[in-house]
């Protein structure tokens, strides 16, 4: 499945969850835009990207069938826990699910070890992110012999899924994609996404076995998360600050990808106790962090990644002013959807369903605009050639 495919599935995906949601039950939504949407893409992005940051040949076609695997698998979960009579779908989707993951990160690690000199620092995080999938995948798998522990091993899957695998995937490539966007390198991306992996690796698993089973590693796995996060943001505002407050482009979009990241944090590791007696109260409504990370987390990332390369996975190659203008009726009006998607975030964090209304119709107006601008690019190259 080519990647602009899996890029406009995962952004329908989003957009159809989040007008789901209200109706339908959290996990099913939830599972709609981690399983449907985001695992297939990654994995077709993972693809893509392997072989970039190895110097090897591109992916082979067969291989390329793991995005379609894991979009198997994803279809069968949210079935599962939608229509009842499917129950049997949770445990065999993830089975598919964690067959394409295992083959990926199998396949990975043969890249590297077939490659010339020292891969790229980002194939560590890649390799980490299929590696918390798995163990995420392993514990739906193990709640079918451990039935009492469904809850716990239901948390441990979903924190593993989100800082895991998303995050650790999502963070690596926005430190490369960004300097990218704004055609200036950051001379420390490299030794920076070395010296940061174990800090967030050791955060997910710590904050994930706290959520599940012991709730102060969980602050810990945040703190240590905050690290990276810190660094990152940072550097961005040292040298990209311009593009990032500008009102058109993907960088808006990128940096508050990693602002809602943060929140979701927040949300997840510390609204729970400092809030509790303002909530009580009726200050506060009880936080979402899930939705937090999906409608100010997600929803930013992909469209502004989508808004960078959807131009070059439609026509690879030499870059021209085919590739520009379209790149340039992607990103305009960015900074404003940068900033509803950051408001939706922070309202369906905090309990506002509206939230989750705005940022699929943020979403929508992305998509709209999307193929309003490829429909123009591929007529005017049509006219061009003729």
């Amino acid at each position: 499945m080519a990647l602009p495919a899996l890029v406009l599935l995962a952004l329908v995906a989003f957009a159809a969850a989040l007008l789901w949601a209200p109706h339908a039950g959290r996990p099913a939504a939830l599972h709609l835009i981690l399983a449907v949407g985001a695992m297939p893409l990654i994995f077709g992005a993972m693809s893509h990207f392997i072989p970039v940051l190895t110097r090897t040949r591109i992916a082979t076609s067969g291989l390329l069938g793991l995005p379609v695997l894991a979009l198997a698998g994803g279809a069968l979960a949210v079935g599962a826990l939608s229509l009842p009579e499917l129950f049997w779908g949770r445990h065999a989707g993830a089975l598919l699910a964690l067959a394409a993951a295992s083959a990926l990160l199998v396949w990975s690690r043969r890249r590297r070890a077939g490659m010339l000199g020292r891969p790229h620092p980002c194939l560590a995080w890649y390799d980490a992110a299929l590696a918390c999938l798995a163990l995420a995948l392993l514990a739906i798998l193990a709640s079918a012999i451990w039935p009492q522990q469904t809850i716990a091993l239901y948390r441990l899957h979903l924190h593993l899924n989100t800082l895991g695998f998303v995050g650790l995937t999502a963070v690596s490539t926005l430190a490369v994609l960004l300097p990218t966007v704004a055609g200036r390198p950051d001379p420390q991306v490299g030794p920076r996404l070395r010296r940061d992996l174990p800090w967030a690796l050791a955060g997910t698993l710590l904050a994930a076995v706290g959520s599940a089973w012991f709730g102060p590693l969980a602050w810990i796995g945040g703190a240590l998360w905050a690290v990276p996060l810190l660094r990152l943001g940072a550097s961005w505002l040292r040298l990209y600050r311009a593009e990032i407050l500008a009102l058109h482009g993907a960088a808006p979009l990128l940096a508050a990808a990693l602002a809602g990241l943060a929140l979701s944090m927040i949300l997840g590791a510390v609204a729970p106790i400092t809030v509790a007696p303002l909530t009580a109260a009726g200050w506060f409504r009880p936080t979402e962090p899930a939705l937090a990370f999906v409608s100010g987390f997600m929803l930013p990332l992909v469209s502004g990644a989508a808004s960078q390369l959807l131009p070059v996975w439609l026509r690879p190659g030499v870059q021209s002013s085919w590739h520009a203008k379209l790149r340039d009726s992607l990103g305009r009006y960015g900074g404003v959807r940068a900033a509803l998607f950051c408001l939706g975030g922070i309202a369906a964090g905090t309990g506002h369903e509206w939230g989750l209304l705005l940022g699929a119709f943020t979403l929508i107006w992305f998509l709209l605009q999307a193929g309003g601008a490829l429909l123009q690019a591929f007529v005017f190259q049509k006219r061009k050639w003729s």
